[in-house]
């Protein structure tokens, strides 16, 4: 795999894991992956809730789950319950009800101000994955084993990788933080 490959697959999955960060920052509105991290004991093993149920979005501010065996509802719920989320599940039959309660205008700031925190930690990621690529090229260059001129050619392809991750950076960042400040009544 050639220099600029590698570099651009280190800034993706940088760019991948912030995007995973992003999804469970919470926001107004309801998000089926706000459950993706919770663990459900159930046939005497923890298993991940989306292996045990479907959640869907019915409303913009409540979440249905929907066990793929009725029998494990109340282990859902207090799965959902002892995941630290802030949110209070309700049994409903053979089905499992969440309300997003709405967040304040302080709370909404606090999230937004940790979304642009999670954005520049990926800035650093991208950073460091063009160090370090960089580095390389220049031990090459040292080594006699590529010429100055595709030195620079390869320099050039990890910043404007660089630039475009950074520039796609922003963007997931500045569209989540919208969607935290959203004030959904």
């Amino acid at each position: 795999m050639t220099i600029e490959k590698e570099a651009k697959s280190g800034m993706q999955s940088a760019f991948d894991h912030l995007k995973d960060e992003l999804k469970n920052l919470r926001s107004s509105r309801a998000n089926p992956s706000m459950l993706d991290s919770v663990q459900v004991e159930v046939y005497g093993t923890q298993m991940k809730l989306r292996d045990l149920a479907n959640v869907t979005v019915p409303e913009p501010r409540q979440l249905l789950v929907s066990p793929f065996d009725a029998s494990n509802v109340n282990a859902i719920a207090k799965g959902i319950d002892s995941a630290n989320l802030n949110i209070r599940p309700v049994v409903d039959g053979n089905v499992v009800r969440i309300s997003i309660p709405p967040m304040d205008e302080s709370v909404r700031k606090e999230i937004a101000k940790q979304c642009k925190k999670k954005g520049e930690e990926a800035k650093i990621a991208i950073r460091e994955v063009r160090r370090k690529y960089n580095d390389l090229v220049r031990k090459q260059k040292a080594d006699g084993e590529i010429p100055e001129d595709q030195m620079k050619k390869i320099e050039k392809s990890i910043q404007d990788l660089t630039d475009r991750y950074c520039k796609d950076i922003d963007s997931a960042c500045t569209d989540k933080e919208k969607e935290i400040l959203e004030n959904i009544s």
